[in-house]
């Protein structure tokens, strides 16, 4: 079977591919490399099955004969570089990644009659008012804030997607990708868990925004690949939008306890005086239909799945 993976040097698009070719998939991994690291990738490149192609999605042009499927994961996803003009530093590219970018892969898609999953993502819930959140909330965002080039496009890369469904008949799937957290978490991506387990095995004061209430779930990486891959391959998903994520929900700062308690660390946790705009105060899925459509929830726990991100960092710093 012929996979496509645009974003496949990513984090998530790292772990994928490597699940694709456990499964005897031809994998074929777009990346441009502007916010991943070929360093992800470097394991699979003797592996023949696999193939990179080192290119922006917007300007990629298949000459593959056969598609069978296509994952699209690419798109800047952190909220680093913070400044008063942008979410982060590639504000263009994610918007262009997430809209034009779908609708080019999509017609690749409905030529070549290939399945396509368009990884969304739990911010399209925004500031959520209604807690869990299940695939059928609409959200509660903002269309002109800073995170809204992020949002946003998301939201019209789920429009576009619904739209070759309905209109062209293409096999689409959509997954609503919560916090994952994992090897190979790039760690400029400043993100809450990398952040945290570096500060603790540095001695360094952990620091937590805010009071540290808000709540965040945490699904390990390889639960997420999982889901991904399922939604893409059981028959009955086609058309359907799912949750993918961990119902497991901690305030920031017993996360930050936690990884303090794993690391046996001496940091001292600090509080900052406020939020990112726009940060949402709570964030848990409803995975309801993702179990009863396909058979899935997280098997890792969260203490397995830091364990396993720390030793990686320690390995790796």
């Amino acid at each position: 079977m012929n996979s496509i993976v645009t974003g496949g040097a990513g984090f998530i698009g790292s772990h994928l591919c490597e699940k694709l070719l456990k499964e005897s998939h031809e994998v074929y991994c777009i990346d441009n490399f502007s916010t991943s690291n070929e360093s992800n990738i470097s394991q699979f490149k003797k592996n023949k099955h696999f193939h990179l192609i080192h290119e922006d999605v917007l300007n990629y042009k298949n000459t593959l004969d056969k598609v069978d499927a296509i994952f699209h994961l690419a798109s800047p996803a952190s909220p680093n570089h913070h400044s008063n003009i942008s979410y982060h530093a590639l504000a263009e590219e994610t918007m262009l990644v997430n809209t034009t970018g779908t609708w080019r892969l999509l017609e690749i898609a409905r030529q070549k009659n290939a399945s396509f999953l368009f990884a969304s993502t739990s911010e399209i819930y925004g500031d959520p008012k209604v807690h869990p959140q299940p695939e059928s909330y609409n959200g509660n965002v903002s269309t002109t804030g800073p995170r809204a080039v992020y949002d946003e496009a998301k939201r019209f890369g789920e429009t576009i997607t619904s739209f070759f469904s309905r209109t062209k008949g293409v096999n689409v799937r959509i997954a609503r990708i919560f916090n994952t957290y994992g090897p190979r978490m790039l760690k400029e991506d400043m993100r809450m868990s990398v952040n945290f387990i570096l500060q603790a095995l540095a001695g360094k004061p952990i620091t937590v925004f805010g009071d540290g209430k808000q709540t965040r779930s945490l699904c390990y990486v390889d639960d997420t690949v999982d889901g991904l891959y399922k939604l893409m391959f059981i028959p009955n998903a086609k058309g359907e939008i799912i949750n993918i994520g961990s119902p497991e929900e901690h305030t920031v700062l017993e996360y930050a306890q936690i990884i303090k308690k794993l690391t046996q660390s001496s940091s001292e946790i600090i509080l900052s005086e406020s939020l990112p705009q726009d940060d949402p105060l709570k964030r848990k899925p409803d995975i309801s239909k993702a179990k009863q459509l396909i058979a899935w929830e997280p098997k890792i726990t969260l203490e397995e799945g830091l364990t396993k991100m720390i030793e990686y960092i320690r390995q790796t710093s």
